[in-house]
């Protein structure tokens, strides 16, 4: 790797789940339309034939006319080829199958437990978690034996989970996860700035805003534009949208627009305890008890759905049938930007322009009142070879109560998924605040039954 003149050559960086049809295609043009990067992707994928494939679409950017750089796509063996000589990891894996996915967000349902997503809490975000954990902890051993300097960039969730993994298998590691949920929020407050005062044109980035929590559950504390503070406004926006929600078609992003919502919950809870939700309503609803989510007639009044896993097999295949027409030269992908911030950030730690960020790392008290150690979402100030997390302070009192569960319960996760402890695992399961009204027995059998679903993808302690 070699940095002069403004701009980062040679670089090398290793793509762990290279077979990826979305986050690996939007990262790739993010790379061939930065002027001031280039180097080597090293794609590594169990399904080496998608990594193959995506090998073969990368290797058709440089000749685009928007292309500023150059990117060698090669595709590794293994974890140790790909990680060798790399200067940063990017991790983006799916844990099992949506097979494992359906059992994990439909089979509660049974039960009467609904989830709007299944993968980071809920009874379905603890199963996946059983199985990514250990996957992570073998990419973060992976990272210490072959690339102990690297950076590692995850996308992978449950992250808070993922992460705490990451760093549980090597301490060293310098990992941080990336997570979109807060830029929609900083585009709401854009539209917000139009809807009430006739201010067109402004971007999420001119939106100061301090971040806390953890992913997917995270708050904004303050919020300004120019010095404006936009707390006053959003109660305002708040109340007049309370009732029949607010769409202006802000789901722009190509992973958002098919998971819109109307901002209800994000209203409720700013009206409740006076702090900006800051993820979108699905996530939301998943954290609290079933306020939001106590079946699918209820999820619909508050201005959002439920995320079929049926969906997801199905943009698969739509997916899996785009990526022929690539390799065919049928079709190219968008070089417009993927609207994420990864290739920023690999930017800034370089040394080619600081920049300041929503981050997940563990947290060394940049929110006081959660548990050291605990991996948290607050803001980060990206620089040449540094992460510093900026002091969020303390949750307030009630959204630190509903905070604090949930990042117990990840603790407690982890520790389950990585020592195979069923009895841990079940104490998680059940204390979820989506639980609350299933018994144990039945609640027993729903968890024996999610585990028995999953195995294939569990280490073989939990056959035992």
């Amino acid at each position: 790797m070699r940095v002069e003149n403004g701009r980062a050559r040679d670089l090398r960086i290793a793509y762990i789940g290279g077979g990826s049809r979305g986050w690996a295609w939007g990262f790739m043009t993010d790379l061939a339309c930065d002027a001031q990067l280039s180097g080597t992707v090293s794609l590594y994928d169990i399904d080496r034939e998608a990594a193959e494939r995506n090998a073969r679409i990368g290797r058709t950017l440089p000749a685009r006319p928007e292309a500023k750089s150059a990117w060698t796509y090669e595709v590794a063996c293994s974890l140790h080829e790909a990680l060798t000589g790399a200067d940063f990891v990017v991790i983006s894996i799916l844990p099992g199958t949506f097979d494992e996915m359906e059992s994990d967000v439909h089979l509660p349902e049974r039960v009467g437990v609904y989830q709007s997503v299944g993968d980071t809490v809920g009874p379905g975000g603890l199963i996946r978690a059983l199985r990514a954990l250990p996957m992570m902890a073998e990419i973060g051993r992976a990272v210490r034996d072959f690339a102990p300097q690297a950076w590692v960039v995850n996308y992978t969730n449950p992250m808070s989970t993922c992460m705490r993994a990451l760093y549980a298998a090597y301490p060293g590691i310098r990992a941080f996860g990336c997570c979109h949920e807060v830029f929609g929020t900083q585009k709401l407050l854009c539209a917000m700035l139009e809807d009430l005062c006739g201010i067109e044109g402004v971007t999420r980035q001119q939106i100061r805003t301090t971040v806390t929590g953890i992913n997917h559950f995270t708050w904004l504390t303050s919020a300004s534009y120019e010095g404006m503070d936009l707390f006053p406004l959003y109660r305002t926006f708040a109340e007049k949208y309370r009732a029949t929600g607010f769409d202006r078609g802000l789901d722009d992003n190509w992973m958002n627009n098919t998971f819109a919502c109307n901002h209800r919950v994000k209203f409720d809870l700013f009206l409740r305890y006076g702090l900006i939700a800051a993820a979108g309503d699905r996530h939301l609803a998943e954290f609290v008890p079933p306020w939001y989510l106590k079946d699918p007639q209820t999820a619909r009044a508050w201005g959002f759905g439920l995320t079929p896993v049926s969906w997801r097999k199905e943009d698969l295949a739509r997916r899996l049938a785009r990526q022929q027409r690539l390799l065919a030269g049928e079709e190219q992908l968008d070089m417009q930007g993927s609207g994420e911030e990864g290739h920023l950030l690999i930017k800034a730690l370089l040394g080619l322009g600081d920049l300041v960020s929503n981050v997940n790392v563990p947290n060394r008290g940049q929110v006081s009142n959660l548990p050291l150690g605990a991996v948290v979402e607050t803001n980060a100030l990206f620089r040449r070879g540094e992460i510093a997390p900026v002091q969020a302070g303390a949750l307030p009192p009630g959204v630190d109560a509903l905070v604090a569960r949930q990042a117990l319960n990840q603790e407690a996760t982890v520790q389950a998924a990585l020592t195979c402890d069923r009895t841990l695992a079940f104490d998680v399961f059940m204390n979820d605040p989506l639980m609350g009204a299933v018994g144990l027995a039945e609640g027993r059998q729903l968890f024996d039954d999610m585990v028995r679903n999953t195995l294939n993808y569990l280490p073989e302690a939990w056959r035992g």
